[in-house]
């Protein structure tokens, strides 16, 4: 490219000041050596400009910024979707938004939105939107109880019905699994991906039960199947008699065989784990706080949550190919499924007419923050006081500019937890100053040689074990010497940094 706009350059100023018939063998021979078309050769060479023009045409973009700040609202009011599964979501998000006052949208702006295919999505959001990331977990073998529960793989399920879910346990221990502390209980329905989560308390086989019929009470649809891992949670007499006393056919995957639950596995890390993280969460207080999350997360996330299902695969070779149906909600396809019953569809609709999905949004924040408060406060009684949501309006306003904050989620895996504080006092608070100017005057030194110079010079004051401390204090010290010289250049090196150097080559 560069040869050809020297060559533009060269040949252009001949060609312009030449007559018509010298003009036709410039440009033939010009065609000839570039192999442009004549055409587009003659307007190169008539204007001068570089062959192939790069950078956007301000003046023919038509997704103007207005597009792209309702864009930005859309996208955050929907928790940050994927573009394939915002795209069939913005006109359900555009007609519920404008339906509770929170949007007033132009008719071009808003055909301009609904046309926007997934790749035209990206593009617009590619400055807004920040990147993170996520870890996993056993099962435990069984009896003569377990061999009765018939094994159903991810093969099995083929196309069933409405009510037939995989179920799984999330626990909420944090980095270390000891005492006791919070689980959530999840649920996917296989044929419209419909997610329910409840907490507990404790991980026990009878409260899972009343757990589960208080869930059948909120579902949509009749539960017909009941499938777990080999958890003995699950795998016991209490479900086992529960499910053949309500016809619900019990089923369990192979052991180790987290393929087969894929369905529920799945919904563990994107629903579960994306809203509630991986804090510890332990006492009452904590589990009403997530039992008061997941009332407006079950809405949200069945109502105004996409999600793109696997139509069918097939392999060649190595590879696996796959195809997905479009994105949808479980509400979306509860409504198109024929299976569904015209009861359950009236009740969908009416549950829908209702909803608001930035109050949703709005009291799932909220949720997570008492969350946070509580993980990390040393106890329950130690929270000054407890967050609250705030006003609707300033929320909705705050949707605009949330992407600069980064990830908005209090939840977010990424956050620094409260650090805990000194528990004793610093026993070389008296003589860190001192210290520090014999670390500068000689920052070769060790820190035995200055723990031994400090108790000669105090003696009595300085025991032996404070050796590790004041090896850390020196640790800390180098570092920042390190960062001056990074960042200061050679100019900035004290003295005592010339000394060691010497030092450190006559040592050898």
């Amino acid at each position: 490219m560069a040869t050809r706009a020297e060559l533009v350059k060269a040949v252009g100023d001949r060609y312009r000041s030449a007559d018509r018939r010298s003009k036709g063998r410039v440009l033939d021979e010009f065609v000839a050596v570039t192999g442009f078309h004549r055409k587009h050769a003659m307007r190169v060479l008539r204007d001068n400009r570089p062959a192939k023009v790069g950078g956007a045409r301000i003046e023919r973009r038509i997704y103007n910024e207005a597009v792209r700040t309702t864009l930005v609202v859309l996208w955050e009011a929907a928790d940050r979707l994927c573009s394939k599964r915002l795209r069939p979501l913005i006109p359900i998000l555009l007609e519920a938004m404008e339906r509770h006052g929170h949007l007033d949208v132009e008719s071009d702006i808003k055909a301009k939105l609904t046309s926007m295919s997934a790749a035209t999505i990206d593009r617009a959001l590619r400055d807004v939107k920040a990147a993170t990331r996520k870890p996993r977990r056993r099962g435990v073998a069984g009896s003569e109880l377990k061999r009765s529960v018939p094994i159903r793989t991810f093969d099995d399920w083929g196309d069933p019905a409405p009510g037939y879910l995989e179920a799984d346990l999330v626990s909420h221990s944090g980095p270390v699994a000891k005492g006791s502390f919070a689980w959530t209980f999840t649920l996917t329905d296989i044929a419209s991906g419909w997610t329910e989560c409840a907490p507990l308390l404790v991980r026990e086989q009878t409260l899972v039960v009343a757990v589960l019929t208080e869930i059948r009470k909120l579902m949509p649809f009749a539960l017909l199947g009941f499938d777990t891992d080999n958890d003995s949670v699950f795998i016991n007499e209490t479900v086992r008699d529960y499910c053949a006393a309500s016809n619900i056919v019990f089923t369990r995957c192979r052991p180790y065989r987290k393929n087969d639950q894929a369905w529920v596995e799945q919904k563990n890390g994107s629903v579960v784990r994306r809203l509630v993280g991986y804090r510890r969460f332990e006492g009452p207080a904590a589990t009403a706080a997530l039992a008061d999350l997941y009332a407006a997360a079950r809405l949200f996330v069945n109502f105004f949550q996409p999600s793109a299902k696997l139509a069918e695969k097939h392999r060649e070779g190595a590879r696996v190919h796959k195809r997905y149906h479009a994105p949808a909600t479980p509400y979306q396809r509860l409504l198109d499924d024929p299976r569904t019953t015209d009861a359950s569809r009236a009740r969908l609709r009416e549950i829908f007419a209702d909803l608001d999905p930035v109050r949703l949004l709005r009291d799932i924040r909220a949720a997570q923050q008492r969350l946070v408060a509580l993980a990390d406060a040393s106890s329950p009684a130690a929270m000054t006081e407890e967050p609250s949501a705030p006003p609707l309006d300033a929320f909705l306003s705050s949707l605009r500019t949330a992407w600069q904050s980064g990830d908005t989620r209090p939840t977010d895996s990424n956050k620094p937890q409260a650090k805990r504080g000194r528990r004793r006092p610093d026993p070389l608070i008296k003589a860190t100053e001192q210290l520090k100017r014999w670390f500068e005057e000689e920052p070769w030194r060790t820190g035995r040689e200055l723990l031994e110079k400090l108790q000669a010079k105090q003696p009595g004051d300085y025991p032996e074990g404070l050796l590790r401390t004041v090896q850390r204090r020196l640790k800390i010290w180098r570092s920042e010497q390190a960062c001056a010289l990074v960042f200061t250049g050679s100019s900035a090196v004290p003295t005592g940094i010339d000394g060691m150097a010497t030092q450190v080559i006559a040592d050898g």
